[in-house]
């Protein structure tokens, strides 16, 4: 497994088990991240950091990687299963999305959904 496979399988394993400070150990200090819940962008891990503990405290979400793939441009692709439940364990949402990361000197630098 590459050494940009590992990083995201880590980054994937940590937001699982919700432990946030080693996730965002793997961003770089100014990670740009998208703001999935309310749109627009959170830059620094800190940001990173408020944007999931406000997630958390309304929602369940849960991505699970099917599949990985190196572009050509050294961005990864990430198929995504992403099911977010409310609080209440009701699903609110049970989709397929694409992550797309840049990697920059072994930290996540970037993430986009498409």
């Amino acid at each position: 497994m590459s050494a940009n496979r590992e990083l995201l399988a880590a980054a994937y394993a940590g937001f699982k088990s919700r432990r946030l400070e080693e996730v965002l150990a793997l961003m770089s200090l100014n990670v740009d991240w998208p703001n999935g819940q309310g749109g627009g962008r959170e830059i620094g891990r800190d940001a990173v950091r408020a944007y999931w503990t406000r997630q958390w405290a309304a929602i369940d979400p849960h991505v699970e990687p099917v599949g990985m793939k190196e572009r050509a441009d050294g961005r990864v692709a990430v198929d995504v299963h992403q099911v977010v439940k409310d609080m209440e364990g009701n699903v609110l949402v049970d989709q397929m999305v694409v992550h797309v990361y840049r990697i920059d000197e072994g930290l996540i630098g970037r993430m986009d959904i498409e």
